[in-house]
């Protein structure tokens, strides 16, 4: 054993022997925020009058408009997007123009290569599946913008302490949409600006999926190179999935079929199989956002300094997270919520696109378009 093996593996284990004191404890909060159980009270609480009842939670449309239009080019997919994001408030006309403008710096970006995708269901059945399902997304004022949810460490903060609100679904961030693909980080960075947002970084992605927003200092080594400090993440990290601590790829959207032709990843043989976003009801995080696993793999960003967390304005280098959509075929990598890629397409910086990535926005609590 060489003596950098050695030193990786002493401080995987020291880091291990560090964290392993609360992981436990971080795993039952997370699966009873995930359930929203808590321990009942030995006698029958009182019945308010009908006067003191507060009134219920809001919750989120669970429609699109024009939903059931089917786009045929990928300037058709663009302006579906728009205009969906224009009904639902979230742009305006100078928004959708300035969206429209960066779609248009690929010929590729939109919601897959219309000849060769094959979407595995329609946005209407999206819609029945949630329905049956019960789903109701409960509306978070705090975070300025339609369908997001705070983020925050479940330890020392309530929901109303949290700093950082995320999408709960993959872009444009709409229940049952289809994830936009073949878009590269740039692009995403500057789509979330017009709304107001931000692409998230890594430790905010990481704490939404595992429903606690630990400190960066229990999650980084700063003081290490990037493939250095990943592998001792990853030796020390408390394992779980958005849905719970043992793996059902079966919970999530991990069974497309590649294209038939799709051998490498080339625009004209690999079809963006995507269900749309929020299809799997069960595939959702403590905090209550969707597809962290399947359906697309999602840009973000990865800080290498305290001062490039999203938190403090910083941007850090691209990192890729999410499972691949065809996971049940064939597992490319690790994908619980906490596993720190290596440095994929490092080289390309902000430049990357495939058939099978997306990308979701956060948002700073009060920030303002």
């Amino acid at each position: 054993m060489t003596p950098h093996v050695r030193l990786t593996f002493a401080f995987a284990i020291l880091a291990s022997i560090g964290l392993s004191g609360c992981e436990d404890e971080r795993a039952a909060r997370a699966d009873a925020l995930s359930s929203g159980s808590a321990v009942a009270s030995a006698a029958p609480a009182p019945v308010p009058s009908a006067s003191a009842v507060a009134p219920g939670p809001e919750y989120e449309a669970e429609d699109l408009p024009n939903m059931d239009a089917v786009a045929t080019t990928i300037l058709e997919q663009r302006e579906q997007i728009v205009a969906r994001l224009k009904a639902t408030g979230q742009i305006d006309d100078v928004g959708a123009n300035a969206m429209l403008k960066i779609f248009a710096v690929s010929k590729s970006t939109g919601q897959g290569n219309p000849e060769p995708t094959a979407h595995p269901i329609t946005r209407r059945q999206c819609f029945d599946r949630r329905r049956s399902a019960g789903v109701k997304d409960e509306k978070k004022p705090m975070c300025g913008a339609p369908y997001m949810v705070p983020v925050y460490d479940v330890d020392q903060e309530k929901e109303a302490d949290a700093k950082v609100c995320i999408d709960r679904y993959e872009f444009p961030g709409l229940p049952c949409e289809y994830p936009l693909t073949w878009v590269a980080a740039s692009q995403a960075q500057q789509l979330c600006h017009i709304m107001g947002k931000r692409l998230c970084d890594a430790h905010e992605w990481e704490g939404a999926c595992a429903g606690d927003l630990l400190p960066p200092s229990e999650e980084y080594r700063f003081d290490m190179p990037r493939l250095q400090s990943s592998y001792a993440h990853n030796g020390a990290r408390s394992i779980r999935w958005a849905y719970g601590t043992t793996k059902d790829h079966k919970k999530c959207a991990t069974d497309s079929q590649p294209s038939p032709k799709c051998t490498a990843s080339g625009w004209k043989e690999c079809g963006s199989n995507t269900y749309p976003a929020g299809s799997f009801p069960d595939c959702k995080s403590p905090m209550g956002v969707y597809d962290q696993h399947g359906n697309a793999a999602e840009h973000m960003l990865l800080p290498l300094e305290e001062k490039q967390l999203g938190s403090r304005g910083g941007t850090g280098r691209p990192e890729m997270k999410g499972s691949w959509f065809i996971f049940q075929l064939k597992e490319a990598h690790i994908d619980d919520c906490r596993w720190r890629a290596p440095a994929w397409h490092d080289d390309e910086g902000m430049n990357h696109a495939n058939y099978h990535l997306s990308f979701r926005c956060c948002k700073d609590v009060n920030a303002t378009k």
